[in-house]
């Protein structure tokens, strides 16, 4: 079991743990455990109440069966339960920036993502969550600003899954990750969570036994399996100084030239297969696609694709959709030399 692991383990048997009792407990010394708490603090997963020597940790949003030592001067943090039914999630955020004084304790463009993303999850909460509560968490800590909302209701992942027919909950997250995809489409463009999930330096999302964890500083998104919980958990961090603006990710992904309309999306092709073979395959990464007008497929860590696979995205579904742009990111050669085949045996 790695290091990170073996923490996060700790960490579940206990409410607040210091990085003494930690490396005690792991036979690790204190400098390689601080290494890979900084880590998970900064990915959202765990909380640091304290300073120096005489902090502790705990797992972000775990429910406390204790309070903090007396002897810990914990840093701030907003945490309340709420009834779902009449909440609204602008209610919510302004108790926790009065709380915690949060135009006053982070630049202004985090502010801003802080409060969007915030918004955006909490309301995912309210209408889609079927829960009669969610508990929501805000705290500053040395390094971020950090959020976790939880619910306890029917599970993000699941919610798709029986709305779509699809075959599990990891092929419903494979449909969360191109944007667009909500269970109440009358209401809602399934934009909030997409943009939100792009907004954080890093953003998890946790359903049942599956957490979908975006890592934005790295560019990289993976699924990884956790202890199941009921309902959905979203823990999202960003870094009091981050440079990152709102308005330029609504850019990235929204341009002039699709005059500001949510119409571009990104798909780590991985998440879908390693080795892409089949015709078959290939309609799965491209289902409900049709909805945008550029599409970024990133082939990292895609080992193998097959004449099938490549003839159905870059020759059928391009003459299909003439009008829909299709770009490629982290192309093997051997990867790129089979687009190219197809692609000229076009007649």
């Amino acid at each position: 079991m790695k290091t990170k692991d073996r923490i996060i383990k700790c960490l579940e048997e206990k409410d607040f743990v210091s990085g003494k009792e930690i490396a005690g407990l792991l036979h690790i010394s204190r400098q390689a455990i601080n290494k890979h708490l900084k880590t998970l603090i900064e990915s959202g997963e765990v909380t640091k109440y304290g300073r120096t020597r005489g902090a502790v940790y705990r797992l972000t949003g775990k429910p406390e069966r204790v309070g903090l030592p007396a002897r810990i001067q914990p840093l701030q943090r907003f945490r309340k339960r709420y009834v779902i039914l009449g909440l609204e999630e602008h209610t919510a955020f302004k108790e926790a920036e009065l709380l915690l004084n949060l135009k006053k304790s982070l630049r202004d463009n985090v502010f801003r993502i802080i409060n969007y993303a915030f918004s955006e999850i909490l309301n995912n909460a309210i209408e889609h969550s079927q829960s009669e509560e969610c508990t929501a968490e805000v705290s500053l800590n040395p390094y971020d600003c950090q959020f976790s909302i939880r619910d306890y209701g029917i599970g993000i992942f699941y919610s798709l899954f029986r709305k779509f027919g699809l075959s599990d909950e990891i092929s419903a997250v494979r449909e969360l990750i191109k944007g667009k995809r909500t269970t109440m489409p009358e209401r809602h463009t399934g934009e909030g969570v997409f943009f939100t999930s792009k907004s954080g330096d890093s953003v998890i999302f946790r359903s049942h036994k599956v957490a979908l964890t975006f890592d934005n500083l790295k560019k990289d998104v993976f699924v990884s399996d956790k202890k199941s919980i009921k309902g959905t958990q979203v823990c999202f961090t960003i870094s009091k100084h981050s440079r990152r603006e709102l308005d330029d990710i609504f850019a990235d992904y929204a341009s002039e030239e699709f005059e500001r309309r949510f119409d571009k999306t990104r798909v780590s092709v991985r998440l879908f297969q390693r080795e892409c073979i089949s015709r078959s395959e290939a309609r799965r990464v491209l289902s409900g696609l049709d909805k945008f007008k550029e599409i970024i497929l990133d082939f990292k860590d895609v080992r193998t694709m097959g004449q099938g696979f490549a003839d159905e995205i870059f020759r059928v579904f391009k003459r299909m959709n003439p009008e829909i742009v299709i770009r490629t990111e982290n192309m093997s050669g051997s990867l790129q030399m089979m687009i190219n085949h197809v692609v000229d045996n076009e007649i």
